[in-house]
């Protein structure tokens, strides 16, 4: 088996950039969420459009190509995007929270 390494540097620039919107989305959404009257429209509706942007993508990227490896490094794109916004936010947290106080 060979590998199309153009085809996987495609699928990944694709990927990090969706992904990076997805998340971005994700972030606007919860902040509008958490102050708005109907969290619940707000959630769906940002959920709907980022996925559909993603799953819409993907596809665009997967019929635009012969093989899966333009998807395979959209796939590991999206997941490496994921673990990065994770830990900066774990960090984040750690950072900006008060230590619990108690004797």
């Amino acid at each position: 088996m060979t590998v199309d390494w153009s085809a996987v540097l495609l699928g990944l620039t694709v990927g990090v950039a969706v992904s990076s919107v997805f998340f971005v989305g994700l972030a606007w959404g919860m902040k509008r969420a958490l102050r708005s009257r109907q969290p619940e429209a707000l959630l769906l509706l940002s959920a709907t459009v980022r996925i559909i942007m993603l799953l819409g993508v993907g596809f665009w990227l997967a019929t635009s190509s012969a093989t899966a490896w333009p998807m395979a490094g959209f796939a590991l794109a999206f997941l490496l995007v994921r673990m990065v916004v994770v830990l900066w936010v774990r960090n984040r947290e750690t950072i900006t929270l008060p230590e619990q106080g108690g004797t």
